[in-house]
């Protein structure tokens, strides 16, 4: 009975093609697993624009040899039963062995953070206030700010969201605060980066034309206030800019 091959190849659409390979592949090594499945992949690309294969979230080793045969990561399949990490490699990608080729390898796995961009504005009054959004798809209010988009840079992109969400063109000051934000409700982490917005008159606030889809309306709080009606741990952020104000960066991580 002839050897089973180690690999196996499909064409899933058109010029597009899938590799498995086999648990006695895998139990060889991954060195050899990766020299074989780099060897097919080359060989499929001459007929396809595309070669993929699907991995199970939990295989530590067959993510290992599907990326180091040259296959960058591309995301997660959901299913029931548990989700598939997606693989490929296209024809004109940059080969692993030159340098553009490599650093694209390892920018496909290597953990990537959602960054966040708040602005920390006051006002005048002797009593400490802060200018606080309420929000329209939660309960919680919020500093202004949001997500900082794919490329941008976070200094820029809580100017943006401000002027964005709130019609105001104010240039973010220096860097308050970096928060760290753990998995929660559903979210991955994140780093929360707080910026000076400096201190203005209470009158700002009528200057004020809320982005109708985000923003229902936008105030100067007390601290008292900002524990009332912000997350606790959108307070203790809060908190921890106002008593770094002049000092310098710092570091927390969920306000504390």
């Amino acid at each position: 009975m002839p050897d089973q091959p180690d690999t196996q190849l499909s064409t899933v659409s058109d010029r597009v093609a899938r590799i498995h390979w086999t648990a006695d592949l895998t139990e060889r090594g991954w060195q050899a697993a990766v020299d074989v499945v780099r060897r097919d992949v080359a060989a499929a690309l001459l007929d396809h624009d595309r070669v993929e294969t699907l991995v199970a979230e939990g295989d530590d080793e067959g993510q290992r040899i599907a990326t180091w045969a040259g296959l960058r990561r591309e995301g997660i399949q959901r299913r029931i039963g548990g989700d598939l990490v997606v693989f490929a490699r296209l024809a004109d990608d940059v080969e692993v062995h030159e340098p553009g080729g490599f650093r694209a390898l390892l920018n496909s796995f290597l953990p990537r953070k959602r960054g966040i961009s708040q602005m920390l504005i006051r006002d005048t009054s002797p009593e400490p206030r802060v200018l606080l959004c309420q929000l329209t798809y939660k309960a919680d209010w919020d500093l202004p700010g949001g997500v900082v988009e794919v490329g941008e840079s976070p200094l820029l992109a809580v100017s943006r969201e401000v002027e964005e969400e709130l019609g105001l063109e104010i240039p973010a000051g220096p860097l308050l605060l970096t928060d760290w934000l753990p998995p929660w409700g559903g979210w991955d982490d994140a780093l929360c980066l707080v910026f000076d917005g400096g201190t203005h008159d209470a009158s700002l606030v009528e200057r004020i034309v809320p982005q109708a889809r985000e923003i229902r309306t936008a105030e100067f709080c007390t601290l008292d206030q900002v524990e009332e009606r912000a997350a606790d741990f959108t307070a203790r952020r809060v908190r921890a800019a106002l008593a770094n104000l002049g000092g310098g960066p710092a570091y927390t991580e969920s306000g504390r």
